[in-house]
């Protein structure tokens, strides 16, 4: 049930190869292309929550649970010890881009790149839900790209570093976050290799990515994206229920299944057809004396 079609993931794999550094590529995606920096421009991780649902879809997601239960080979002690290799270095990286986001966002137009960092999120869901639309849609590097030249202000500049840090500690929350999502699939899995359909898991991913751009242009959706990903993950897992017993009780105390009954029942006195119901067809000799 684990084999997954992931366009990200199978585009990826063809470009790198490799275990950890197919995983480190999925994971850190966000940090090379400038979704995340976008992100956080767009005030994305301004509270906690705010940070735990970027984490999940950002970092976590489709694309990684792909990666792990799909690509990854060995036991899950050998998959966790990847997921650290790589997640440490991410944690670390997340909280130099939110060092670093002030002085980035001095000379940027929060409301311009707001917009674009919700566009980009759209086209990875997009990407995410069929690579056939995908292919269709630009590059996330691009629309940032884009972005970044459509908010250029230099009238602003100013070089700050970690003037907040709670949004330091939120980009650290949200990349601790996707990491121990990542550990968690390693650990379950065997479990979740047999039991969980991982496309059924994109596309409820891809609906709450669709949902995050929403939430970001203050759209009244609040934590929807959150709630979307955990009513995917819910539906994704397809755990086989046990017979019900009665059917199988019910059906063991029938004749045909105690066996040799057969005849029994075949042996039920049916009226003669040309003798009306009260006739007694039986010989003088065979009869009971009062008959």
């Amino acid at each position: 049930m684990s084999t997954s079609q992931h366009p990200v993931a199978l585009r990826l794999e063809q470009i790198v190869g490799g275990d950890a550094r197919l995983l480190a590529l999925v994971m850190m995606l966000p940090l090379i292309d400038g979704v995340f920096p976008a992100l956080i421009l767009a005030g994305a991780l301004d509270d906690p929550l705010g940070a735990i649902q970027v984490g999940l879809l950002i970092f976590g997601g489709s694309a990684t649970v792909a990666v792990i239960l799909a690509e990854m080979s060995g036991t899950p002690r050998e998959q966790t010890a990847i997921v650290l290799l790589v997640g440490i270095p991410l944690i670390l990286l997340a909280a130099v881009q939110a060092a670093l986001a002030p002085a980035i966002g001095s000379v940027l137009d929060n409301v311009i790149i707001t917009r674009f960092a919700a566009l980009v999120i759209l086209a990875i869901a997009a990407k995410t839900a069929s690579a056939t639309i995908g292919d269709y849609l630009p590059n996330p590097v691009v629309i940032i790209g884009l972005g970044l030249i459509a908010s250029f202000d230099p009238s602003g500049a100013s070089i700050i570093l970690m003037d907040d840090p709670a949004l330091v500690a939120n980009a650290v929350l949200a990349a601790s976050v996707g990491v121990g999502f990542a550990l968690a699939i390693a650990l379950g899995g065997p479990y979740l290799r047999e039991y969980m359909d991982i496309d059924r898991f994109r596309f409820g991913s891809a609906v709450a990515l669709g949902l995050l751009p929403l939430s970001m242009l203050g759209m009244a959706f609040g934590q929807a994206p959150l709630a979307a990903l955990i009513v995917a993950a819910v539906f994704a897992i397809d755990l086989p229920l046990e017979r019900d017993s009665s059917a199988s009780d019910t059906s063991a105390d029938s004749p045909v299944a105690n066996g040799g009954d057969e005849e029994a029942l075949e042996q039920v006195d049916e009226p003669e057809p040309d003798t009306y119901p009260g006739d007694d067809s039986t010989d003088t000799e065979g009869r009971a004396p009062w008959l």
